[in-house]
């Protein structure tokens, strides 16, 4: 038996693994599903909620689990397992990045984003994605100036939401309409901070971990080309496919699950 700790990507919530959970349990395995915060109900802190938080958040959860565990995000919460497993290699089992940022150190998520020409969700972010403001920031997001970044960037750059009439077409397209709906109430704002920052990765703690990428063919918010990209640059010791949206536990829960089991087994 394993156990699985499920990080959701942006603008949901511990809601995301509603399928999959009871599917895991029911293979005999556990399964934890987490809030991240400024994430459903877990609201606090969501214009100031940084990488560091996302973190120390998803270390209690797996530090209260006795034994090694087996850490799963989805799209841009693989900045948090991967900067989890350098801080606590000893408690992770193998890291599992489903169409998720797989990002290598000394970089950060929004400039792997920014080259994601294609993707749905980077077209459709309210406030716009500028492109130049990004830049700047990603740029400046160390020492320093973080801090005063930090204290100073403007509530409106501090969160972003993706434009409602975007949901199915970029997230949902094979996904019962049901989830639509649940999208429609549950999706919240994004907060940014995280994004900007580097990830700080060692080859001798967070390079020790079995890495294993699940790609999602269909993905319209991480695209193939990204996902394949950031294997390219960081590359993995198992790749598995989806033929599915950017959103398998919704559309293809089982499928998901048969192949988490399969990594269960190794």
């Amino acid at each position: 038996m394993k156990t699985f700790i499920l990080l959701h990507g942006s603008y949901h919530g511990a809601w995301n693994w509603h399928k999959v959970v009871p599917l895991l349990h029911n293979s005999g395995h556990s399964a934890i599903s987490i809030d991240m915060p400024g994430h459903g109900l877990d609201r606090k802190k969501i214009h100031s909620a940084s990488l560091k938080d996302y973190v120390n958040k998803t270390i209690e959860v797996i530090q209260a689990v006795e034994g090694k565990v087996v850490l799963l995000a989805h799209s841009r919460n693989g900045i948090v397992i991967s900067q989890v497993a350098e801080i606590i290699p000893e408690k992770i089992e193998k890291l599992i990045f489903l169409a998720s940022y797989l990002i290598p150190n000394g970089k950060s998520m929004m400039e792997y984003a920014l080259l994601d020409r294609k993707s749905l969700v980077i077209q459709n972010t309210v406030p716009k994605i500028s492109i130049k403001l990004v830049s700047r920031l990603i740029k400046n997001y160390t020492g320093y100036k973080k801090t005063l970044i930090d204290l100073f960037l403007p509530k409106k750059f501090r969160t972003h939401r993706l434009s409602q009439h975007i949901f199915q077409e970029a997230l949902y397209h094979d996904c019962p309409p049901e989830i639509l709906e649940l999208a429609n109430v549950l999706l919240t704002a994004e907060p940014n901070l995280g994004g900007f920052e580097k990830l700080k990765l060692t080859a001798e703690r967070y390079g020790k971990i079995p890495k294993i990428y699940i790609e999602c063919l269909q993905d319209r918010a991480v695209t193939l080309f990204l996902q394949r990209k950031m294997q390219k640059d960081s590359p993995c010791d198992q790749v598995f496919q989806i033929d599915s949206s950017h959103s398998p536990f919704f559309s293809k829960p089982e499928e998901l699950c048969d192949i988490l089991k399969e990594i269960a087994k190794e």
